[in-house]
């Protein structure tokens, strides 16, 4: 029993658990279909309507919805748990593999793989369709590599600190309004800080993603003073420090 266990518990084998059942359930693949569709939709909306301002560029411009699929993002990663919670099959999890923190690594490893393709792929058609619709010459073009790199790097933190809050929360409507909090209310907020409003508005995902897209309204004071870069370390840093939190909450509780 105790060689069937440990075989059961390695690491392939909870990941290749952990995909058959993101592939099963509807709301996973529906988010995650969601993520992917936003930001090419939105360069078609941009270009049809002409809305794009004259000091974007054509890849600011073309990842203007980026926020909305980041925020899928988002939930997706926070419904990968909490929908185990709500139907009590996470027992079942713990009992195919005892061991949390694998079930956790597997988890992590999987959402933040699934949001960096599905983001990277999306973005980079989405500049593809947007250089393609807006006119020629109009706009300055931006720097799209290494940029959307980055871009589909801040969606696999926003749907891991979904996780994070699915882990501590375990409730999927709790956990996705603090995480959509967590990406909204910075910005929203910051003006209420004053002189402190751009430190404040930077600690978005949000932030580091809009700073990545080189929209026209990411200014400082709206989206914070750090480089785009230096934004994503930032938000990347704080998103693993609650992981851990949220790995020692799950193997210290009985479910």
């Amino acid at each position: 029993m105790t060689t069937l266990i440990d075989a059961r518990a390695g690491f392939p084998q909870a990941l290749a658990y952990e995909w058959i059942k993101f592939r099963s359930v509807r709301s996973l693949v529906w988010t995650t279909l969601a993520t992917g569709a936003v930001p090419v939709l939105g360069a078609v909306f941009v270009a049809a309507t002409g809305s794009l301002q004259p000091d974007d560029t054509v890849l600011g411009g073309s990842l203007s919805l980026t926020v909305v699929a980041q925020i899928l993002a988002a939930v997706t990663g926070a419904l990968l748990i909490t929908g185990e919670y709500g139907s009590g099959t996470i027992r079942t999890t713990f009992a195919a593999n005892p061991r949390r923190t694998t079930v956790l690594s597997a988890k992590v490893t999987l959402i933040a793989a699934v949001a960096y393709a599905v983001a990277l792929a999306s973005c980079a058609l989405a500049y593809v369709v947007g250089d393609a619709l807006l006119e020629d010459g109009k706009y300055a073009q931006g720097e799209p590599w290494p940029a959307l790199f980055g871009v589909a790097a801040s969606f696999a933190v926003a749907a891991l600190l979904g996780l994070a809050a699915g882990i501590l929360i375990r409730h999927s409507a709790g956990a996705v309004t603090a995480v959509i909090a967590v990406l909204l209310l910075p910005s929203l907020l910051g003006p209420l800080f004053g002189d402190a409003q751009r430190w404040v508005a930077g600690l978005s995902p949000t932030a580091a993603l809009q700073k990545l897209t080189q929209t026209s309204d990411a200014t400082a004071e709206t989206v914070g003073s750090l480089g785009p870069w230096p934004s994503l370390l930032l938000v990347s840093a704080y998103t693993g420090a609650l992981l851990l939190l949220a790995a020692g909450t799950l193997r210290r509780r009985d479910v």
